[in-house]
């Protein structure tokens, strides 16, 4: 009769048994050594504490440096741990998100404020039935390029920033993890582009946003919201050079800290990437929140202000009141046209991109 071998260990001398046996008491020795440790008092009576927590937090508190020598090649490779990673996690969970988050929303309640107090600024006078060139198709062009790829980079920004705690319980945590891998992919591969928008818009605008003799006093009196009187300005106010110098240093800070954080190949090590994300973070909301002041006056805030940007022409009578300087170089020149010959031109014939020669000369 043969009787079947279930399970056969020994190879004749025992030897195989005994590794086996050898094994497993060595695998039963981190068990055992759990099983035993102390289950601290503050902990549910479920919890297990890891053996090697008080030997890291040793290393992490200890007053020698973390950094020691070691035969692999890289950046960080000589760190045994990071100890400014949970103190940029701390800022980032109980300072940058509350902090940030209620800045936005002081932002816009202002505003609200503002307008249910003010209105939307008319034109005084009503619109004229003449128009003046303001903006050539080319700089209409690269200023909707820039305000496209800002407005995505802040979305999926802020959606990552602040999407834990407002999104996960709306959405749900598989939802929102799906949402923003995506908008992580999608912020990563967009965010590069900001830099070539931020050239271009840098090089076609600079010459008019040189601060000049009388943009103090705009700034002085609110851009005419203190007092009754009007401030002149020339083709930008103090406020627009204001926000164009904000947008070219704040906006170069965010260019270089994202391709620190995007691109991990200068030799940075991770306390670098840190405080590029901190300046990152603090940069991009600085900036979004100046650009909500800008886009509330292009929409609801002030009759006319967008007209330049989406036709290219602006209404005569709201280029004396705000631009008043620089309209009347311009209408002395016999630049400004009837509505009808504007229309007749923006639908057969484009502006020419050589209008920001014109309009360069009339800034000064």
């Amino acid at each position: 009769m043969i009787r079947p071998k279930i399970l056969q260990f020994d190879d004749g001398d025992g030897r195989s048994a005994g590794w086996l046996l050898l094994l497993l008491i060595l695998y039963s020795l981190p068990l055992d050594t759990i099983a035993k440790e102390p289950i601290s008092k503050d902990l549910p009576a479920a919890a297990v504490l890891n053996p090697a927590a008080e030997l890291w937090r040793d290393v992490r508190q200890r007053d020698q440096p973390t950094t020691g020598s070691t035969q692999v090649r890289g950046v960080d490779s000589g760190v045994l741990i990071n100890a400014y990673g949970d103190q940029w996690r701390k800022f980032r969970m109980q300072q940058l998100i509350p902090v940030g988050g209620y800045a936005l929303m002081g932002i816009v309640i202002a505003l609200a404020v503002f307008y249910l107090m003010r209105g939307k600024v008319p034109i005084e006078g009503s619109e004229s039935d003449k128009k003046l060139p303001r903006y050539s198709t080319y700089e209409r062009m690269i200023h909707w390029f820039m305000a496209s790829i800002f407005l995505f980079l802040a979305i999926t920004g802020l959606i990552l920033l602040f999407g834990r705690p407002v999104l996960i319980p709306m959405l749900g945590k598989e939802a929102f993890s799906i949402l923003a891998s995506a908008c992580k992919e999608g912020h990563n591969l967009i965010g590069p582009l900001f830099l070539f928008a931020l050239i271009l818009v840098f090089s076609q605008f600079v010459r008019r946003n040189i601060y000049q003799k009388g943009d103090l006093n705009w700034l002085l009196k609110g851009g005419g919201i203190v007092g009754k009187k009007h401030v002149s300005s020339n083709f930008f106010n103090m406020g627009e050079k204001t926000m164009f110098w904000m947008l070219v240093f704040v906006g170069a800070v965010i260019v270089i800290s994202g391709l620190v954080l995007v691109f991990p190949l200068f030799g940075q090590g991770r306390e670098w990437m840190e405080l590029a994300h901190v300046g990152h973070a603090i940069g991009a909301l600085l900036m979004i929140g100046v650009i909500i002041g800008h886009i509330y006056i292009g929409t609801i805030g002030m009759q006319g202000a967008i007209e330049g940007m989406k036709t290219g022409y602006c209404d005569l009578n709201w280029a004396k009141e705000h631009h008043d300087l620089w309209a009347g170089r311009a209408e002395e020149r016999g630049e400004a046209l009837s509505n009808e010959e504007v229309a007749q031109l923006t639908h057969n014939h484009p502006l020419p991109s050589s209008l920001g020669v014109r309009t360069q000369e009339a800034g000064k």
